[in-house]
């Protein structure tokens, strides 16, 4: 039986450009209903592929996502927002995508055709047998990704996947393979659409549950956040303020000085043996 793309059939819309404003709204908002519920179906696998990331990453290793146009670009976006978020070196959850960072912004030409050049470039970062490498591909046939998780797994290096057909050839590359049904696109074929939401929804996920039990995360907040702005000062202060009990100049100032949430209230107890109890 061949391989059918249903992120290739056609849209259950048509004649589009006779429709209203409101009419295209409605059927996109329709359509994008249908993602979180195909989310939910994945979660056992998603969840399989989290509890053996974790180990690994307490043990210094590192996710590596790898990816074409949107999936690739929806990767790179994940990694970079993990070090604002959780106060981690840029250097532990790295996304790569085909083309390099031309492609973020313009397409590169043939660049997801070469089934060599992903490994090549985990090879460039040093892999090894601690990190994990996780392959997006909405199609699920891109050969650059293919090719990484291809190789990855024959070096013992744990492999995941996501996709949005079921048996794609990617989920056959992968260790864990998480397939997100969302059926066909709004326009035809376009998997910037529920795919990418899906995606997206998906490496939000994976890496925030990781970075949770990472103990990056205090109760609910984010102890470990980067104070780049004025915004992240302001939340950073009012959790020291409300965690220690202390007033709002006090706490900046102890805030500032420190670095984090974290490292402001963990040298104020160890200042103040007494303040625990």
């Amino acid at each position: 039986m061949s391989f059918v793309k249903i992120t290739e059939q056609p849209s259950l819309y048509d004649n589009l450009e006779q429709k209203s404003v409101h009419e295209i709204l409605e059927e996109i908002n329709t359509e994008d209903q249908k993602v979180a519920l195909a989310v939910k179906k994945a979660i056992p696998q998603i969840e399989k592929l989290v509890t053996q990331i974790v180990p690994r990453m307490r043990q210094g290793g590192r996710i590596f996502y790898m990816g074409a146009g949107t999936s690739g670009r929806l990767g790179v976006l994940d990694a970079s927002e993990i070090p604002p978020t959780f106060g981690m070196p840029p250097t532990l959850v790295i996304g790569l995508i085909a083309g390099g960072d031309t492609a973020l912004r313009n397409p590169v030409e043939n660049a997801e055709d070469d089934m060599n050049r992903g490994w090549e470039e985990l090879q460039e970062h040093h892999i090894n047998t601690k990190d994990t490498v996780i392959g997006i591909a909405a199609s699920g046939t891109t050969p650059y990704v293919i090719g990484a998780l291809r190789a990855a797994r024959e070096h013992g290096i744990l492999t995941g996947s996501i996709s949005s057909n079921p048996d794609s050839p990617i989920s056959h590359e992968a260790d864990v393979p998480i397939e997100m049904i969302v059926g066909p696109e709004y326009v035809t074929g376009s998997s910037r659409m529920k795919s990418g939401t899906g995606q997206k929804m998906i490496l939000n996920m994976i890496t925030t549950s990781v970075m949770i039990q990472l103990g990056r995360v205090k109760g609910n907040r984010m102890v470990n956040m980067q104070l780049s702005n004025q915004k992240l000062v302001d939340r950073g202060t009012r959790m020291v303020s409300e965690e220690l009990g202390m007033d709002y100049e006090h706490a900046k100032r102890l805030l500032l000085l420190h670095g984090s949430v974290k490292k402001a209230i963990d040298a104020y107890h160890a200042e103040n043996p007494d303040s625990q109890k």
